[in-house]
């Protein structure tokens, strides 16, 4: 299998199936507003995911279900203005697909018609099927997401590692293939064991992007503001800090805050 590394000037979903047929691993991490996505884009990330993430490190809830389709549509816009290259995905919120596939369309068209986002996320398998197949039946790429789905922690009770009981782990790969034949560009894979990824991997021909998942995967996502050291209290074994903002950021904070009131700033050269 080839490693060699093809230049896209523009990501599609095609380009990710590309990548896993020659060996290149796909980098994905989230943005939620335009400045982030800017950056984030500029540094040649594959897919941009607006996740309902946003509902713990934007607006502070707990638990991922209580934002809105308004909400993600928001954000999505702000994003997509911002990118050149990435493709960007949206997750569809908790109570926007799961029941009824009329109103997961409708979602979805939504999303896509007024962020003008490029595909849509959703969390689950077989449960969620005929909602799958009503917005890929309208032309609307999806990602799935399969191990732990955040929009059913009060299920799981837990954010621990999913599928390490052999029933568990079977599902979820009849799952996966089941997306895969349903017409998924890809599938999320999130904190389930590495050799579970391995097999569900070798399985697709769609490519897997772990959180949590381990290297087997096709691509990795982290949530932006834990690659960054914005947030300080969540601390799983997969992640990887490649910055501690959360401390840079209040030493430059606080030291604005003294030159206020020490005069320091502004200084004569700072001032008209």
């Amino acid at each position: 299998m080839s490693t060699a590394k093809k230049e896209y000037k523009r990501i599609t979903v095609k380009s990710l199936i590309d990548m896993k047929n020659n060996g290149e691993k796909i980098s994905m991490l989230t943005a939620y507003d335009y400045s982030m996505a800017k950056i984030v884009d500029a540094a040649n990330v594959d897919v941009i995911l607006v996740g309902d993430s946003a509902s713990n490190v934007m607006a502070g809830h707990e638990t991922t279900l209580p934002i809105t389709l308004d909400q993600m549509i928001y954000h999505a816009s702000s994003v997509i203005r911002a990118v050149n290259r990435a493709l960007v995905v949206v997750d569809i919120p908790f109570g926007s697909y799961q029941s009824d596939p009329k109103e997961a369309l409708r979602s979805a068209i939504r999303i896509m018609k007024e962020s003008r986002a490029h595909a849509v996320k959703v969390e689950g398998g077989e449960e969620i099927k005929e909602s799958v197949k009503r917005i890929l039946n309208a032309g609307i790429p999806v990602m799935g997401h399969l191990g732990l789905t955040p929009q059913a922690i009060y299920k799981f009770g837990t954010y621990t590692v999913r599928a390490r009981e052999e029933d568990e782990a079977d599902k979820l790969i009849a799952d996966a293939q089941l997306l895969e034949r349903l017409g998924c560009f890809a599938i999320v894979l999130e904190k389930i064991p590495a050799e579970l990824t391995k097999r569900v991997s070798e399985s697709l021909s769609i490519p897997t992007i772990g959180i949590g998942g381990g290297k087997h995967a096709d691509g990795q996502v982290l949530v932006i503001h834990d690659l960054l050291g914005m947030t300080h209290e969540f601390n799983p074994r997969f992640l990887r800090r490649y910055m501690n903002l959360y401390e840079d950021m209040g030493k430059a904070i606080s030291q604005y805050v003294d030159d206020v009131k020490s005069r320091d700033f502004p200084n004569d050269e700072e001032q008209y």
